[in-house]
Order: C-alpha cells, then structure tokens, then sequence
C-alpha cells in the first residue's frame, strides 16, 4: 500500500472511530437537559450513560472476532452506519412515556455498533503499516482519538444550548465523511474465518450485564431484594463461569490465559480502577456543576475542560516517562496524584465555588493522563505482535467493565445518600419525608434551577432555602462518590507499585 494511502486509510480510522470517543463525554453534558425534557428517572438517566458503556464492554471482544471472520472494512463500515443510524433516532427520541425506553435501547445499540466498529479499526491500522512504521501510526490514531474525548464536554456545551438533541445529530456529518474516506481509500477487507464462541459469547454478556443491573438498580429495588443481590452475585459468578469456560475452549472469545502474564494482569487490574473513575466522573460532575453550582450546559462543559487541561499536558510527560524508564513510575505517580487530588477536589465540593476547586481538578487529571497511555500501552506490549488486536480488545474489554460498573455503583451511592441528605435537611423546614424524594427530583429535571414548577410546587413558599438546601446536600452526596473515586485510584497505585518491576520490559515472544 502506498504511504499516502496509508495515511488516507489511518484519517479514515479516525473519523471512523473518532464519534465513539466523544461520544463518552458528550452525553453526559446534556443529562439534566435530557432529563428536564423528557421526565427521565433518576436510574433512567444512569442508563442513558451505562448502556452504551456495557454493550461496549460486553461484545467489544465478539467485534474483533467478526471482524475477522467476514472482514475488516466491512465491519467498520456496518459498525459505522449501526452507529450513527442509533445516534440520529437518539436524537429524534419522542416526548412521553416512551422515551426513557427509547433512548435507553438506542444508546445500547450505538455501544453495539462501536463493538463492532473499534476492534474492526485497530487491526485496519495495524495491517496498513509496516512493523517499524507501526507505532508511529498507533501514537497518532491513540492521540487524536483520545484528545476527541476532550472535545465532548465543550461541544456538548455549546451545542445543547441550541437543542439537547444536537449532541447526537452532529455524528452524522462525521459518519459520512467517514464512509466517503473509507471508500476512496479502500482498506484491505482482511478475512480470517474462525469458529464463532457463540457460548462464551453469552456468558460474557450476561454476567456483565446482570452485575451492573444489580447494582445499578439497587437504590430502587433496594439493597434487602433478593433481585438485586441475585443479579449482582449471578452475575458475577458468570463472568467466572466465563472465564473457566473459555480456558476449555479450542478458540475462545477470549484467550484467558494471557493473564499468566503477571505485567499483563497487573495493568489490567490498574486500568479496571481508574476506569471506576475517569469515565464516570464526567456523568457525576456534569451533573454537580449543573445542580450544585447552578451552572448553564455550557459553563458545565468548561467545569470539565479544566479537567482536560491537566489531562493532555501529563499525557505528553507520561508517554515520554515510559518510553524511557518504563510503566511503573509514571502508573504510580499518576494514580497516586489522581487519588490525592480527587480527595482534595470532594473536599472543596461543598464550598459550591469553582475558585475553591479548580487547582485541584487540574491535578486530578494529570493524574490520570501521567497514567492512562502508559498502562495501557505497557498492557498491550504483554503480547505478541501477532496478538496485537486480541489484546487490545482484552483491555478495552476490562476498561469499559470498570466503567460500567463504576458508574452503576457510585450511581446507586450517589442516589441513595442524595436521598437522605435531603430528608435530613428538609426536615428543618417542616417539610415532610414523603415529599423530599420529590423534590429531589425536581431539582434534578429542572437542570439545577428554582424555576421547575414540580420543585415550586413541593417546597412552597421556602423554595429559595429549600433549593440552597438542597444544592447542598447534593454536593454532600457527590462528596461521597468523588472519596470513593480517590479511593479505586488508590487501590490502582497500590496495585501498581507492588505488581509492575522498574524499567523497560520487553514484549512477551511467543
């Protein structure tokens, strides 16, 4: 293939892969807009966001292994149109009854269509170019790739100002310049054929699925409902039962053994933490800065741009801490820093100022941008080159778990402490119990203002106290679920410093 088509062929990844990317931080912006519109319950609005992270996680192997088989132009391409065809329906959810459903179902199949997409990508990129040429490209496709994540909160900003719905209409423009990229420069459609592992295919997405149900749905069902520790204890008896199953089997979904690896393992293990809070922080301090701090979308979009700011200059010292002295000082600095910082960050929340805070969401992503490239990188060289697209899916596989289950249990927390908290405080007002979880949620649809005739309606004549109160209390709550974050970036670098040697390791030979 000629270098200009190559490169052609790398843009065209891009583009391709490129919606997904932003897709994990610009629906979160939009959230209390979505849920003001549309009456979206507070478990409702989690699985907007959860949905497409565990449909991601669940069949992200199970794309790599299709694509192999019937080709992996075709599958980017179909992954590209199932895509953006479930973003633009996301985008036309109709009013009423019907529309958490809608939405909920439509954000399942944009995480199917990225399964199917991603894996499909990686090996057209790493097919293109020559072994010594390999990494070069890998660099820019991860780095433009993963900047367009800090694209999503500004975009989301400014083009839910206009219309909520803009956020996943502006995926179509991008779609079609990736089909017509895909077209002219025509990548190989590689084919390996194998046998589907139709059986671990279940097992992986019914145990992830039914753990994050469980937890997810836990401050509705309640923690004393046999359902919910059914699901979280059937589900994860599965994804054992999945892993055994798959060591038994000729050509697995997943090749488990891999993890015999003890650098391999250990980065994985690092990866599942920090996930628990890089890709959940943007539901939970969009959602902060919009109710607590009473910000507009787009000051809620900036509030997470400053995040960003940390974010890509740490990214640029992590990258050339590994190239030089390997992955463990820059992994357990970053997740040390990630987790002192986010600590210090839930300690301002209250304080409801932005001035209070800022320093210290700064830090908090430099932390996790120190780390980020470097474990992710220093996981995948654990492989063979030839294993390359198989690791890769292993990884993003445990990144978008840690994720999904994250946010289902800080989603649960968040809830449940927000609730109490408020009956706490309105009890102060003469305001009965039974009312608190209304108004809750009416501060919550009204997109953190007074204005919401829901929240007028229960609160009375003390709306303006009860509503201070009430912003309060949520930054109580979220308090709580930022500790928690510190702590799973705490366990990272525990795990980190004991798991991982010093220095340059090379990659495993087969």
């Amino acid at each position: 293939m000629a270098p200009k088509n190559r490169n052609l062929v790398l843009a065209a990844m891009i583009f391709a892969v490129g919606m997904t990317f932003i897709d994990q931080t610009i629906v979160s912006i939009a959230i209390p807009e979505m849920q003001r519109d549309l009456g979206l319950s507070s478990t409702g609005v989690q699985w907007v966001i959860n949905g497409y992270l565990l449909a991601l996680a669940a069949l992200f192997a199970f794309g790599g292994r299709v694509s192999d088989i019937f080709g992996h132009r075709r599958m980017v391409v179909i992954g590209v149109i199932v895509f953006t065809v479930a973003s633009a329906l996301n985008g036309a959810v109709p009013d009423g009854a019907i529309a958490e459903a809608w939405l909920i179902t439509f954000r399942v199949l944009q995480g199917v269509g990225a399964a199917l997409m991603l894996p499909a990508a990686l090996a057209i990129v790493v097919g293109s170019f020559e072994l010594r040429e390999r990494g070069k490209a890998l660099a820019i496709f991860f780095a433009i790739t993963g900047g367009l994540t800090s694209i999503g909160p500004i975009a989301g900003g400014y083009l839910s100002e206009w219309t909520w719905r803009a956020i996943f209409w502006i995926n179509v423009p991008i779609a079609i310049i990736a089909l017509i990229l895909i077209a002219t420069a025509k990548p190989e459609n590689t084919r390996h054929p194998a046998p589907m592992d139709y059986r671990g295919l279940v097992l992986i997405v019914l145990g992830m699925g039914a753990s994050v149900l469980g937890f997810q749905q836990a401050s509705e069902w309640g923690w004393d409902n046999p359902a919910t520790w059914a699901c979280i204890v059937g589900g994860l008896a599965l994804v054992v039962v999945f892993a055994l199953v798959e060591r038994r089997t000729e050509q697995p979904l997943i090749r488990v053994q891999i993890f015999q690896t003890r650098a391999f393992t250990v980065e994985n293990i690092v990866l599942f933490f920090a996930m628990v809070a890089f890709v959940p922080l943007f539901f939970f301090a969009s959602m902060y800065s919009q109710i607590s701090l009473g910000n507009s979308v787009s000051e809620a979009g900036l509030y997470l741009l400053t995040f960003f700011a940390g974010f890509a200059i740490a990214s640029q010292f992590g990258g050339r801490m590994f190239d030089s002295a390997g992955a463990k000082v820059p992994v357990v600095v970053g997740c040390a820093l990630g987790a002192v910082s986010f600590a210090l960050w839930a300690s301002h929340l209250t304080d409801l100022d932005y001035n209070s805070q800022w320093y210290f969401i700064v830090l908090a992503g430099a932390g996790i941008g120190l780390m980020l490239g470097p474990a992710n990188t220093d996981a995948i060289n654990r492989a063979p080159q030839a294993s390359y697209g198989e690791v890769s899916g292993i990884t993003q596989t445990v990144r978008n778990y840690g994720a999904s289950l994250g946010l289902a249990v800080l989603g649960t927390i968040l809830i449940d402490q927000n609730r109490t908290n408020i009956e706490e405080s309105l009890a102060g007002f003469d305001i009965p119990t039974s009312k608190a979880d209304a108004i809750a949620q009416s501060l919550t649809q009204s997109n953190g203002g007074t204005q919401g005739g829901g929240f007028a309606e229960h609160a009375g004549a003390k709306a303006t106290e009860v509503f201070e109160a009430v912003q309060l209390d949520f930054a109580k709550a979220s308090r709580v679920v930022f500790f928690i974050m510190a702590g799973a970036l705490a366990v990272a670098a525990v795990v980190a410093l004991v798991g991982l040697q010093r220095g340059r390791q090379e990659a495993l030979v087969e």
